[in-house]
């Protein structure tokens, strides 16, 4: 089920955008641009609306996520009881 609209971090390409939520899943994407129909669309509506996410097997938290510099490249802290491990989101601009 999708997350508050505050809890989600935006990245880029200068073409489309995809929302990315507090624990790595990406449940907002127009793809090739903007204007185009939603791939992922599970913001709307439930995870049959389509998502793509990568986390950890079993409970997690995510404490930390950051913008890195003066950039769209966003990075997200997940830990487990046995490790931790940072996804590293980001879209490079297509030419």
């Amino acid at each position: 089920m999708a997350g508050r609209i505050e809890d989600y971090g935006m990245i880029g390409d200068l073409q489309t955008v995809a929302l990315v939520s507090r624990h790595g899943c990406i449940d907002w994407l127009c793809l090739p641009r903007f204007d185009s129909g939603a791939v992922f669309a599970s913001l709307l509506g439930d995870a049959e609306n389509g998502h793509w996410t990568i986390q950890p097997a079993g409970d997690f938290s995510s404490p930390g996520r950051r913008y890195r510099g003066d950039t769209l490249v966003l990075e997200t802290d997940l830990e487990t009881s046995s490790g931790a491990v940072r996804l590293i989101d980001f879209m490079p601009p297509r030419g």
